[in-house]
């Protein structure tokens, strides 16, 4: 039986995910997949640690280190913000290792950039974990562009902001106290600036437009617009009119084939694919001119959503490696 050796970057929640599903799914990925995959070490900052869920063997805080494993195969990436994540997944590529990321900060930016590299190295790029945790967007994106075109993307893409919208509706609160909740239930981070200025939402849309279109709108023409503002009251008026307010990331290619995008919040009615979304789900709705209009809708952030996104991309990667060839 093959052995797989994998490296993650980051131990953070979707770091400790991924351990977690590999090691407690190694043996069903023996039978399968026909591999054996052994996790050789793990990237931190700060080796000094105490890591009762981590044998202190694996543990490393020099890259060198990573790459330097016999015949890695795959870097899970799993680290925060774009540095050093782009220059580590590069170097990666570059050693012919796959790359596995969660990380919308870096990829929004670089992931034109690492696809071609990876194309260049003989190896693959998976970013399903970057955008709407675990719905299955990319995939299902990947597969309906071979076929069809996809004029219009809306979604919302950032489980926070609309837990909160939700709940400002469904109990009549108001946001800074809806706000204080999604923290103490660890839905919103202690700094939520990212998840309610909408800067998150904009990230992941640029994802999905590089996907869609083979282009990203120029950033600073798209108008990034948060949740702050909004207050109970036009709640209440919105839902007396039987509309719901929805923070909506959007794309759409125009007539002259350029990219229009906006971030924002929308009024919708029960006519709008998005108008059903409710709590800490995310939600993809894709115009496309056969299929018509697909709404994808799941969990959109957390350990196992993230960490098993991660790990499905691999055995996605394993399952095309091993497929038979037919004529």
């Amino acid at each position: 039986m093959a052995a797989v050796k994998v490296a993650i970057l980051g131990f953070g929640t979707v770091g400790q995910g991924i351990y977690h599903i590999i090691n407690e799914k190694r043996e069903q990925f023996k039978e399968t997949l026909g591999v054996d995959i052994e996790i050789a070490k793990i990237l931190v900052r700060d080796v000094t640690k105490p890591r009762s869920n981590a044998p202190q063997d694996l543990i490393t805080d020099n890259f060198e280190e990573i790459l330097a494993i016999p015949d890695l195969q795959v870097v899970f990436e799993a680290i925060v913000g774009e540095e050093p994540a782009f220059k580590y997944s590069a170097r990666a590529i570059e050693n012919g290792c796959n790359v596995i990321t969660a990380n919308k900060v870096m990829f929004s930016k670089h992931g034109l950039v690492l696809q071609e590299k990876a194309k260049q190295y003989g190896v693959q790029v998976g970013y399903e974990a970057t955008t709407a945790g675990g719905v299955p967007v990319i995939k299902t994106m990947q597969n309906i562009l071979r076929v069809n075109d996809v004029h219009h993307i809306q979604g919302i893409l950032n489980g926070t902001s609309n837990y909160i919208l939700t709940q400002m509706r469904s109990e009549g609160l108001a946001f800074d106290d809806v706000l204080k909740d999604a923290q103490n239930l660890g839905y919103a981070e202690a700094d939520p600036y990212n998840d309610i200025s909408g800067q998150d939402a904009f990230r992941k849309l640029m994802i999905l437009s590089a996907l869609a279109f083979g282009k990203q709108p120029r950033w600073e023409d798209v108008d990034v617009i948060g949740i702050t503002e909004i207050t109970s009251e036009q709640v209440e008026e919105a839902s007396a009119k039987g509309l719901r307010y929805r923070h909506v990331a959007d794309v759409q290619l125009g007539e002259d084939g350029e990219l229009i995008a906006k971030v924002g919040p929308e009024l919708v009615g029960p006519e709008h694919p998005l108008y059903s979304i409710e709590g800490v789900n995310n939600a993809v709705a894709l115009d496309t001119n056969y299929i018509g209009t697909l709404t994808l809708v799941g969990p959109g952030a957390g350990m196992f959503p993230t960490a098993s996104v991660m790990v499905e991309d691999y055995a996605d990667m394993l399952a095309k490696q091993t497929a038979p060839v037919t004529i």
